[in-house]
């Protein structure tokens, strides 16, 4: 049944996201409000999907009245999950994200139309890429736009952690604004750069603001104790449903 649902459920994801990606081409000319629409529109039927194919769920614990503030969002990088899901529950969030995203068709188009922050994985292009990342991030926070970022840049395996990178370290200090660290365990449902998902009910842990104040160092050390501690007591709380024999 597991091998049955994964597969019934990536057909019918890519099937409905290159459907929404063809018919809804023509909102890229017009504002981008409503763009936005659809991008809730087409990540609505997802967690149709996920509730109802997968049998995954996802159930929020913390603060959740904090996900309405003009915060920047550091949220713990597990799977694909979390890369939709967050814009579903954000008010109108700009994601930094990997320059290559927007390479894709369709779905690099409405990328670019929502205005997300394109970083490359080029280290010479680090400085031009923190310029831009910084001057784009004052752009959201004068929108009252909340900014979500993954500190580790990359998916790192359920347990592991990945290296926290300086950005945003740089955005905690350069915007002056709280910083909400989020853990989850989505990583144990949806792994990355898998075929196979299981069944059962993903956790968002919405921490207290870390307030601005601190060195960039200290906030870094904060930062990363928080999210890497509260993502391996989540860990060992839940388990799938169903796992790999």
């Amino acid at each position: 049944m597991l091998f049955i649902r994964s597969f019934l459920f990536n057909v019918l994801f890519y099937s409905w996201t290159l459907l929404c990606g063809v018919i809804f081409t023509p909102v890229l000319f017009l504002p981008r409000i409503y763009t936005l629409k659809v991008a809730h529109f087409w990540i609505g039927k997802v967690i149709w999907l996920c509730e109802h194919v997968l049998h995954l769920q996802f159930k929020l614990v913390g603060n959740e009245s904090l996900l309405k503030t003009p915060s920047l969002f550091a949220v713990k990088h597990q799977s694909f999950w979390e890369t939709f899901i967050f814009y579903y529950l954000l008010p109108d969030p700009v994601i930094a994200l990997k320059k290559e995203l927007l390479w894709i068709p369709f779905f690099g188009w409405y990328l670019k139309k929502l205005k997300m922050i394109p970083l490359s994985r080029s280290t010479k292009r680090g400085s031009q890429d923190l310029m831009r990342l910084l001057k784009n991030a004052e752009e959201a926070v004068a929108c009252k736009r909340p900014l979500l970022i993954f500190p580790e840049g990359t998916r790192s395996k359920p347990g592991q952690k990945g290296v926290y990178k300086a950005g945003v370290g740089r955005l905690y200090v350069h915007l002056n604004i709280p910083v909400i660290p989020i853990a989850h365990n989505a990583g144990l449902f949806w792994p990355r750069r898998t075929f196979v998902k299981h069944s059962g009910q993903i956790t968002v842990d919405i921490m207290n603001p870390i307030t601005p104040g601190l060195s960039r160092q200290e906030f870094m050390r904060i930062l990363e104790d928080r999210i890497e501690e509260k993502t391996n007591e989540l860990i060992q709380k839940e388990k799938p449903y169903e796992t790999y024999a």
